[in-house]
């Protein structure tokens, strides 16, 4: 079975501008509004150039690449997503937009403009794009059953224009994000006996299992998605998410790699069956500018298997991985608001904070 099989047929966003925005949308004389062609090597280099601006505005260095753009714009990217881009009368893309049916209620928005904008242009695009979006969340969270939709951004710390862009939009800053980073050193590859699989007082770490075509169990995939599902119910804007929805999402991370997904399973209980009680999806942190990193995307423990070192037991296994394929660092985010005391670990264990960013929330009434 494919996973993505199961995903919708068409994305539920609108792609025709005219439903979302009225005729004259309210642009400097000139621009326009439309949408940017993946194919165009142009736009997608573009759209490189203003991420890679907003990243060095933000938080003072760049790190996206057009690998980042084609997520958001690719064919693939579009099963789940929109964007809209913002033409100057040369047809230069100055603003650009984009929209990800995350998950149950989560819709995710990215809001950039070209920083070489007058703060007047800047606001006048804002305003479409800001317009585009709600259109955006009133549709998909019509097609989801909803009666309200939430669109979640994000912004860095230290950007204020960014948060005045929010602010002015009627969004509300909910929450506080550590984006922190380990060393790695070339001997902490014996951390653990093998990064593929190791054991620790009845608790077994291994890589999801592969076929011999390189593809993963899907077994393994679904106890994953099972493990994380059940291990964030409690967190911080926790949305139902389908495990084809799950799949296809982590599967268009530039960084993704399947032998970088690890259970890990009690082995000591009265059944004698292995149980997942853990799992960690990581990621390649790809540098230009010397070696690459590791990267958690996701680690989880059920409440089940809590303080037998499962967390740290995954943690360990990651790290000696990095350092097993030569890389230098591993980083991770974390909850700077949460109450699981997740931090104290991560802190104890050598990481710390590199960058700050925010969650930004708006609640859309869908009709």
């Amino acid at each position: 079975m494919n996973p993505e099989d199961a995903l919708p047929e068409d994305n539920r966003f609108v792609s025709d501008l005219e439903e979302v925005l009225p005729d004259d949308p309210g642009l400097p004389v000139g621009w326009e509004a439309g949408t940017p062609d993946p194919a165009s090597a142009e736009d997608v280099a573009r759209l490189t150039e203003i991420l890679r601006a907003h990243e060095d505005a933000g938080r003072g260095w760049a790190g996206a690449s057009e690998d980042d753009v084609l997520v958001e714009v690719s064919e693939h990217g579009l099963r789940m997503r929109e964007n809209l881009v913002i033409r100057d009368g040369s047809g230069h893309i100055r603003a650009w937009a984009s929209v990800h049916d995350r998950s149950v209620g989560r819709m995710l928005y990215v809001h950039m403009i070209d920083r070489a904008m007058s703060s007047g242009a800047a606001d006048r695009c804002s305003e479409v794009m800001f317009h585009w979006a709600e259109g955006q969340a009133r549709e998909v969270g019509s097609a989801r059953g909803l009666d309200v939709q939430q669109i979640d951004t994000g912004a860095f710390a230290d950007d204020e224009r960014q948060h005045k862009l929010l602010e002015d939009a009627g969004f509300n800053r909910v929450r506080t994000w550590w984006q922190m980073s380990r060393p790695v050193t070339a001997d902490e590859a014996s951390l653990v006996s093998d990064p593929e699989k190791w054991e620790r007082k009845g608790v077994v770490f291994r890589q999801v299992r592969r076929e011999g075509d390189g593809l993963p169990e899907e077994d393994d995939l679904r106890a994953v998605h099972d493990v994380l599902e059940s291990a964030f119910t409690d967190h911080f804007n926790s949305s139902e998410e389908t495990f084809a929805e799950f799949v296809h999402r982590l599967r268009e991370d530039p960084g993704h790699r399947w032998d970088h997904w690890w259970l890990a399973e009690i082995v000591d209980g009265e059944s004698g069956e292995p149980e997942p009680a853990g799992a960690l999806v990581g990621t390649v942190s790809e540098s230009a500018n010397g070696p690459d990193g590791s990267y958690v995307s996701y680690l989880g423990v059920l409440e089940s298997a809590r303080g037998r070192g499962v967390a740290k037991g995954l943690l360990k296994t990651i790290i000696a991985d990095a350092a097993a394929r030569g890389r230098d660092r591993v980083g991770l985010e974390v909850d700077a608001d949460s109450s699981t005391g997740a931090d104290q670990l991560y802190v104890g264990m050598g990481w710390k904070t590199k960058y700050v960013t925010e969650s930004w929330h708006k609640d859309i009434p869908v009709d």
